[in-house]
């Protein structure tokens, strides 16, 4: 996961003809699609089985993208990335282009966590049809398929973020690093937590962008995050001249789709281009309600929900439809690694009864635990250690990033992990998702987060940027 684009550039003219000091210099000059400059890739080879170290073993891709300036270098930041599934080293693109202000003085280090990327990346091809953007989460036969299918190439037990942290810091002594400055989003804060428990004296700082505590129990707690951003999302609706009177009745919109789509699916026409012959697809109330949660990560794709929704409510599922079958943020999440994270640590401690209850009357219902509940139980569980889910403690310097309108990690997981970070810092993006995007100046965030790192210190930090970081305006037709 990325940060949003900054809006200062700098030129890497030259860039390419440094040879890297030290560790470094065991990589080799390489060129990634969609980057117009030399970077630097390698691959160390870890044993799957770091307890044995012995058997299998996992080539980790990781990608270096220079500091400019290589005389007066300071400590590089590892970008730890969201899922989990997904892969850091497709993240290098930001850091050659928009993102480049990171690397005045400091080498940008994308490392593909195992079971990642091009880390034995633990998915398998699917045919991306209407129907599998439509389909549930995790059929009992694509789980059972995958699962048979990767177990060919890897004990499924042995991509917990515990170990894939400690592979991390392998690659810190590889490339002989000391302290290093993390960077991760959603996923990656956890696994940054992780790792500041487990090296904590190779920590200079951590910057955590939309904060996963360790005890989340994902997805336990989507539908009620989930709940409250559309709540928010819905009042700002009824708040704005044009959606209100676009959509007078928008509430009313939202639980009369979710009711009749609980009567029964709907069955829609559907072509993908508008030419070629329709095909009927079907809808079903989970699958609608968790795109629509889905969508809130981004304000860019949040201000076309009440259209939607409205739209729906009136039997029309087109708008729907046309965001709902395309590239979405499944697609870049390795299903396998996926699901080995989530078996060990987090499914296993949800209490089933208590799921239950909680998202009884949720207008995103207990569809996410249902699917994953279901999917872990066809999945081989690691083991994690005893302390996993405590909270995690540090001196470090800490700055921490919650956007209010978050439908998954809100604020308050932010104040959470904030209380045991002594050295930290919690800044609320007020109009925020997931994330920046979609935001007016969305590089707000990155030039606070450079500032962080060239101070290492979270205090006094110039935030007022936020203020100013309004979302898109609603879509009404």
């Amino acid at each position: 996961m990325t940060t949003a684009a900054v809006l200062f550039l700098l030129d890497a003219s030259g860039c390419a003809k440094h040879r890297l000091p030290g560790g470094l210099s065991k990589l080799k000059p390489c060129r990634l699609d969609g980057i117009d400059e030399q970077l630097f890739c390698g691959k160390l080879t870890v044993f799957e089985n770091r307890e044995t170290r012995s058997g299998r073993t996992i080539d980790l891709n990781l990608v270096v993208l220079p500091g400019f300036d290589q005389k007066t270098k300071a400590e590089p930041m590892f970008t730890l990335a969201g899922g989990p599934g997904a892969s850091s080293a497709e993240g290098a693109e930001f850091f050659a282009g928009a993102g480049k202000d990171y690397r005045r003085r400091r080498d940008v280090v994308c490392v593909d966590q195992r079971g990642t990327g091009k880390s034995n990346r633990l998915a398998i091809p699917r045919d991306k049809t209407a129907n599998y953007y439509l389909g549930e989460m995790f059929p009992i036969d694509y789980v059972k398929e995958m699962r048979h299918a990767l177990e060919q190439r890897a004990d499924l037990t042995k991509y917990t973020t515990s170990i894939a942290m400690d592979d991390l810091d392998d690659v810190r002594a590889w490339l002989g690093y000391d302290k290093i400055n993390l960077f991760g989003g959603s996923y990656g804060t956890q696994a940054a937590l992780v790792y500041m428990r487990r090296h904590p004296e190779h920590v200079r700082s951590a910057i955590l962008l939309a904060v996963a505590p360790t005890d989340l129990k994902m997805p336990l707690h989507h539908s009620e995050s989930g709940a409250r951003a559309m709540d928010l999302l819905l009042s700002e609706c009824e708040r704005d001249a044009a959606c209100h009177a676009a959509f007078p009745q928008i509430r009313d919109d939202w639980t009369y789709v979710l009711a009749q789509l609980e009567k029964q699916p709907a069955h829609v026409k559907y072509s993908s281009d508008g030419k070629t012959a329709p095909t009927t697809v079907e809808i079903q109330r989970g699958v609608f309600a968790e795109k629509i949660r889905t969508w809130m990560y981004g304000r860019d794709k949040a201000a076309r929900i009440p259209m939607i929704v409205h739209q729906a409510a009136g039997g029309d599922f087109t708008p729907f439809l046309k965001q709902a079958i395309g590239p979405s943020i499944p697609d870049f999440v390795a299903d396998g690694m996926y699901l080995s994270v989530t078996c060990a640590e987090d499914v296993p401690f949800i209490n089933q009864q208590e799921a239950a209850k909680l998202n009884a009357d949720n207008p995103f219902g207990n569809y996410r635990v249902f699917q994953q509940t279901r999917a872990c139980g066809l999945w081989p569980r690691g083991k994690i250690p005893a302390d996993y889910r405590d909270p995690v403690s540090s001196n470090a310097p800490v700055l921490i990033f919650s956007g209010n309108l978050d439908p998954v990690t809100p604020p308050k997981y932010g104040e959470e992990v904030a209380k045991h970070l002594r050295n930290s810092r919690h800044i609320i993006i007020a109009e925020a998702g997931h994330g920046a995007d979609g935001l007016k100046d969305p590089g707000c965030v990155d030039r606070i987060a450079i500032e962080f790192l060239g101070k290492g210190d979270a205090k006094d930090l110039d935030a007022s940027c936020v203020e100013g970081m309004a979302p898109p305006p609603f879509v009404t037709n």
